[in-house]
């Protein structure tokens, strides 16, 4: 994600204000992590980050919003991802070098990718609302499907084809959490072969 100037405010003293979204979340994440997401306000993160609460909701909706990130952008790049892919390549080819794309992490922001999805998939309180951001990925692929199956986005085909992505994905994301030393792109790339192959049992990790 790149980083975004935001209007700081007033200085307060003896503390930098951040000066970028990405600083935001860090700060965001380091305090749900030492304190809970339930007990986190809004204020909370303001206060750590030396901004105003009116600086915070200008780029989240909501703090269930916060640990997302820029998700609009990434399905944006998402989509642009899609469209440039030959015509030629294979459906399920096409939605594997999507995702991979969509889950490049520069290295030093492994660790916070990991808070990120922790929170995300282990917060009760976010479960809600992750429904819904799980919803606009799936359409995302789903339009995907339906462009290059000639039929439209609702139909069966194509939502099934987001869902079973989401739920390849999603199980990619929990291995990765539960292995320190494993490679989130190793294991999305094995497990989105897998589901091009029919979810082949010899060929999954």
């Amino acid at each position: 994600m790149s980083a975004t100037p935001i209007d700081t405010g007033p200085r307060r003293a003896g503390r930098r204000p951040v000066t970028s979204r990405s600083e935001i979340e860090h700060i965001a994440l380091e305090l749900f992590t030492d304190r809970g997401f339930d007990t986190t306000t809004v204020d909370d993160i303001a206060a750590a980050a030396g901004i105003g609460r009116r600086t915070v909701f200008r780029y989240y909706a909501s703090k269930n919003d916060i640990p997302w990130g820029a998700f609009d952008e990434q399905l944006d790049r998402m989509r642009a991802t899609f469209a440039a892919l030959p015509p030629d390549v294979p459906v399920l080819t096409g939605i594997r070098m999507a995702v991979l794309d969509f889950n490049e992490v520069a290295p030093a922001e492994q660790p916070w990718h990991r808070r990120r999805l922790r929170l995300i998939l282990g917060t009760p309180a976010l479960q809600a609302h992750s429904t819904l951001r799980y919803a606009e990925w799936r359409q995302v692929v789903a339009d995907y499907a339906a462009s290059r199956l000639g039929l439209t986005p609702d139909q069966l085909m194509p939502q099934t084809i987001g869902h079973a992505s989401l739920g390849v994905a999603l199980a990619a994301y929990e291995r990765w959490l539960s292995a320190d030393d494993a490679d989130l792109r190793d294991l999305l790339d094995s497990v989105f072969r897998s589901l091009e192959h029919g979810l082949a049992v010899e060929s999954m990790p």
